[in-house]
């Protein structure tokens, strides 16, 4: 006689597994909720950190217990494509802008106080006058 699966089975082998499909929707309609630095995706409402790789492994540092269920190589696989899609269309262009910003930021007091000095050197060497050396021979007195 075949093998029955309860339905209580199949609930418990899905629970097995957390559902990211929320994640995935934000990260498509919330983007400014999230950052990525050094590999890692952070939710900053949640605080939750998550680590996506390419072949669908996900590893999640929360707080609460979301980081206690793993994530099925299918959904995995599903969010890292939406990683990347985010990244592409929503992050780097934050990071340029960051770069860009960062050019201009205020100097600290001491790179401000080199400029200061660089800046004095220079307006003190355009209005010194050139020093000329007397020709030889001309009205030199010998001394006695």
């Amino acid at each position: 006689m075949p093998e029955t699966i309860s339905n209580s089975t199949l609930t418990m082998g899905r629970a097995a597994f957390l559902d990211v499909a929320p994640l995935i929707r934000a990260l498509h309609f919330q983007p400014t909720d999230f950052e990525y630095d050094r590999g890692r995706l952070r939710h900053v409402p949640s605080h939750h950190v998550f680590c996506i790789g390419p072949q669908g492994q996900v590893t999640i540092d929360a707080r609460c217990d979301c980081s206690g269920r793993a994530v099925s190589r299918e959904q995995g696989e599903e969010l890292f494509q939406a990683l990347k899609n985010w990244r592409h269309q929503y992050w780097r262009a934050v990071e340029i802008d960051r770069e860009f910003a960062e050019h201009f930021r205020d100097p600290s007091p001491f790179v401000r106080l080199l400029r200061d000095v660089r800046m004095a050197w220079r307006r003190f060497g355009q209005q010194a006058e050139p020093i000329t050396l007397p020709e030889r021979g001309g009205d030199i007195v010998a001394a006695e």
